[in-house]
């Protein structure tokens, strides 16, 4: 259960929601018939070793609820309050979303990061408020409200939920604690409007690595997350300490010395219609340390050409990579 109770989320946002927070991806055994706990552990202590203070729980990968639970459960065994574990909620329906909530906070993550059904197709923002506010109403956990062009909200506003909408659910539920701020990707006037806006009441998060280290010289951004950020390794929550300590000098020169990672990064294909290459996102994270290994089919897949590009792009920016051979990312750091 979270360490706080529903009128205290805020208070507790404020607190723990300070730094880089990235993913976890679950890995399946090597038969696809199980989860791989050693995987979810190991990269759980990379997560630390790197430096997040949270990491989410990918749930958008081909398991069962009772392996998402499991999953939870391991990452928050794993944690032992060393960091937070970040609830992904993007399950099939309302309905769905909170069952799935329910068992990630018994399990003992203690923030939501609140996403839309793919048939989730609202005629108006009022069904958006609406779909909000039963979830947040039916959780005890900390919510982290999540405009981008994904959910097909694009269609009512340019900002994907306007300022106005989230007004609403920042007045009428207690536990939003922060926005990941997103809407109107890729440009940044959703983010700043909503910083502007809510940036004394809730926390926002500026996840995109390549807006976050510059907007955050400029405007108080105390959290960076949910994000792809294990592809540079430890680089970013060390970039976020120096900015944090008005190091701003510092904090450039890292940005522009793994440009070459960033550019390789844009150069494969990450997504596609709504729906990230979670096999992408592993590998890049392997490159790094973490354990890479199996997801069970239907995923995207990574090509030889990609895995050159990335590998590459972390050799240029002196990331250094792992030596092991590709073929390795396939069987994972922790085969079962």
């Amino acid at each position: 259960m979270p360490s706080y109770i529903r009128t205290e989320a805020r208070a507790w946002a404020r607190e723990k929601m300070l730094g880089v927070a990235n993913v976890v991806i679950p890995t399946m055994t090597g038969d696809f018939k199980a989860l791989n706990e050693a995987a979810a552990r190991h990269d759980v202590e990379k997560t630390i070793e790197h430096g997040f203070v949270g990491t989410l729980s990918c749930s958008e990968v081909a398991m069962t609820f009772d392996e998402y639970r499991r999953f939870v459960e391991v990452m928050v065994e794993q944690a032992a309050g060393r960091i937070f574990v970040v609830h992904h909620a993007v399950f099939n329906t309302l309905e769905d979303n909170i069952e799935a909530a329910l068992l990630a906070q018994k399990a003992g993550a203690e923030l939501v990061l609140l996403g839309y059904p793919p048939y989730f197709h609202p005629k108006s923002l009022d069904e958006v408020y609406a779909y909000t506010k039963a979830f947040c109403d039916a959780v005890d956990m900390a919510v982290m409200l999540f405009p981008i062009p994904t959910w097909g909200f694009g269609r009512f506003s340019p900002i994907d939920m306007p300022v106005d909408l989230l007004r609403r659910l920042v007045d009428d539920c207690p536990n939003v604690v922060a926005i990941k701020a997103e809407g109107g990707m890729p440009h940044i006037m959703g983010p700043i409007e909503v910083h502007r806006a809510f940036h004394e009441e809730v926390v926002i998060s500026f996840p995109m690595e390549h807006e976050y280290t510059p907007l955050a010289q400029l405007i108080d951004v105390p959290f960076c997350g949910t994000n792809f950020s294990s592809f540079y390794g430890p680089v970013l929550p060390r970039v976020f300490d120096m900015i944090r300590a008005g190091r701003f000098d510092e904090a450039t020169a890292e940005f522009h010395r793994i440009d070459a990672a960033r550019k390789a990064f844009a150069s494969v294909p990450q997504a596609g219609n709504g729906l990230i290459n979670r096999m992408m996102w592993k590998y890049e994270g392997w490159l790094q340390g973490y354990n890479g290994g199996p997801l069970r089919h239907p995923t995207a897949r990574v090509y030889q050409r990609d895995m050159v590009a990335l590998r590459r792009g972390q050799e240029a920016a002196g990331l250094n990579p792992t030596s092991d051979e590709d073929a390795l990312f396939f069987v994972g750091r922790n085969p079962a």
